[in-house]
C-alpha cells in the first residue's frame, strides 16, 4: 500500500496507526531501560519507566481496538467492500468514501435505456436514486402482474442489476429466461423479485431486500405502489388502455399520440422518491421510450411537483433513434415539447444528444422498421430555452443501437460538474475527484 493512500484526510484509520506507533515506542523504550539500565537508576526512575511500559501497553491496546472499530464501521456503512481481491486497502477505503459523498443524482424512466445509463453512473457516485415506471403490462412482467397482482418487476429488476455488485454468473442467472413449459419467456429475476414480494410487507420492501442481497449502489424505487394503468388518446380521438397496446394502436389507426394519462390520476408517489428529487444535485429524465417509460413517472402528481420545485440541474437524455408507434418522425425538440406538454414548460435545462452516425446497413435495417436517427434541430431546441450538450455515445449491441453506458455517464457527470458542482464551494473536493475519475474513464475507453 502506498504511503500517500493513508495521508489523505477522512480515512479515520491512520490516526490509530500513529497512536499505535507511539504506544510501541513507549513500551520499547520503557522495557529497554528497565532491562538494561535498571541497576543504575533509583527506584523512582524505575517506577517511571514501568509507568511508560504500562502506558505503552494501554495505548497499543486502545489503538488496535479503535482502529478495528473504524475499519468495521467502514465495512458496515458500505464504505469498504470486504471482497478486496488485489486492490489496495487504503485506496479502496478512500474511493468508497468519495463515492458516498459524490453528486446526488436522481434518474427517472424505465426500459433498457435507464438501466444502461445507471451502469455507467455508478462509477462516479453511489448517491444514485433510480425512480422506475410501474405501468408495464406486457411480456413476463405483465403476466406476473396479472397472475400475482404485483407491480411489474421487469424494469426494476434491470435497474437493480445495473447498480449491483454481483458476479457475472449471478447476473446471467437473474437475466435467464425459461425457454419451455409454463414459465416460457419468464425471467428468473422477475420470479426472484415476485418471491421476495411474497415474504415482504409490500413491493417497496421487496425491492429493498433484493437490492440488499445484490449489494446495490444507490437505491431503486418504484414511482408508486398503486396499481397504475397507462392510457393514451390518439389524435383521431381513439382512447387506448394499457402500455403495451399503445404503440400497436398508433400503427393500426395510423394516428399519432395526442396525450397520455394514468389511472388512478391521484396515484401516490413514494415519499423516499420525492425526498430524493428535492435533495438532488441533478435530475435525469430518460433515456427510454418517451410515452411509455419517461412521461408516466412525471404524471404522478407528487413527482411532477417535486421536479418543478427542485433546484437540481435537470437533464433530458434524448433517444438516439425514433420509436415506431410512439415517436415516429420526432426531432429532439418534439421530444422536449411533449414532456413540457404533459408536465410544465422549463423543467429541462439541458438535453444530451448523440451526434455519432451509424453505418448504412444498420440505418437501412432500422428504416425497414420505420425508425431513424432523431434529428437534432438546434434552433428549435434553443427556442425552448434548453441548451444542447453533444456527444458520441452509440454502441451496437446484438444488432441494435444502444447508448454506450461509459461514454454517456462521462458526458452527464461532466455536465453536472461544470453546470452545478463548480458553483458549490462545499463540493470542491468531489469536483476534483470526479475530474480524476473522468480522466481515468476516458483513458480506459481509449485503450479499449
Amino acid at each position: 500500500m502506498k504511503l500517500t493512500a493513508w495521508i489523505r484526510p477522512g480515512i479515520k484509520v491512520k490516526r490509530w496507526i500513529t497512536f499505535g506507533i507511539l504506544g510501541v515506542t513507549l513500551l520499547t523504550f520503557g522495557l529497554s531501560q528497565i532491562i538494561v539500565n535498571s541497576r543504575y537508576y533509583s527506584s523512582l526512575w524505575n517506577s517511571f519507566f514501568a509507568l511508560l511500559v504500562i502506558t505503552g501497553v494501554f495505548i497499543l491496546y486502545l489503538s488496535i481496538r479503535e482502529g478495528m472499530k473504524s475499519i468495521i464501521a467502514l465495512i458496515n456503512k458500505g464504505y469498504l467492500n470486504v471482497n478486496l481481491d488485489s486492490r489496495k486497502l487504503g485506496n479502496l477505503i478512500y474511493e468508497k468514501r468519495l463515492l458516498v459523498k459524490g453528486p446526488k443524482i436522481v434518474a427517472i424512466g424505465g426500459g433498457t435505456g435507464l438501466s444502461t445509463m445507471l451502469r455507467g453512473l455508478k462509477y462516479y457516485t453511489s448517491n444514485i436514486t433510480a425512480i422506475v415506471t410501474v405501468a408495464d403490462d406486457g411480456g413476463g412482467s405483465g403476466d406476473l402482474r396479472e397472475d400475482l397482482g404485483i407491480l411489474p418487476p421487469g424494469d426494476i429488476r434491470n435497474c437493480i442489476l445495473a447498480l449491483s455488485d454481483t458476479e457475472p454468473l449471478m447476473e446471467e442467472l437473474l437475466q435467464y429466461r425459461f425457454k419451455d413449459g409454463r414459465l416460457k419467456n419468464q425471467s428468473f429475476g422477475n420470479l426472484f423479485l415476485a418471491a421476495m414480494d411474497g415474504v415482504s410487507s409490500n413491493f417497496e420492501e421487496a425491492v429493498q431486500k433484493m437490492s440488499s442481497v445484490l449489494a446495490v449502489t444507490g437505491k431503486v424505487l418504484p414511482v408508486t405502489l398503486d396499481d397504475l394503468t397507462l392510457h393514451a388518446v390518439l389524435q383521431n380521438g381513439v382512447e387506448v388502455e394499457g402500455e403495451s397496446n399503445i404503440p400497436e394502436a398508433v400503427i393500426q389507426y395510423e394516428s399519432p399520440i395526442d396525450k397520455i394519462f394514468i389511472n388512478p390520476n391521484d396515484a401516490r408517489a413514494l415519499k423516499e422518491a420525492v425526498d430524493a428529487i428535492c435533495e438532488a444535485d441533478a435530475v435525469i429524465l430518460g433515456p427510454g421510450s418517451l410515452y411509455t417509460s419517461v412521461i408516466p413517472n412525471l404524471l404522478v402528481k407528487d413527482i411532477k411537483a417535486a421536479i418543478i420545485k427542485s433546484k437540481a440541474l435537470k437533464l433530458y437524455v434524448s433517444n438516439i433513434m425514433t420509436q415506431p408507434g410512439e415517436t415516429d418522425g420526432f426531432s429532439v425538440s418534439d421530444h422536449i415539447k411533449t414532456i413540457f406538454k404533459h408536465v410544465a414548460n422549463g423543467i429541462i435545462d439541458y438535453t444530451i444528444v448523440n451526434t455519432e452516425k451509424i453505418d448504412k446497413d444498420l440505418k437501412g435495417k432500422y428504416l425497414e422498421k420505420t425508425s431513424e436517427l432523431v434529428y437534432i434541430d438546434e434552433e428549435k431546441v434553443k427556442q425552448l430555452n434548453v441548451d444542447i450538450v453533444k456527444g458520441d455515445f452509440v454502441q451496437i449491441k446484438n444488432g441494435f443501437v444502444r447508448h454506450d453506458s461509459d461514454k454517456l455517464a462521462a458526458i452527464l457527470i461532466e455536465t453536472i460538474m461544470d453546470k452545478k458542482l463548480f458553483y458549490d464551494r462545499k463540493k470542491i473536493i468531489e469536483y476534483f475527484y470526479l475530474s480524476e475519475r473522468l480522466k481515468e474513464n476516458k483513458g480506459n475507453v481509449n485503450r479499449e
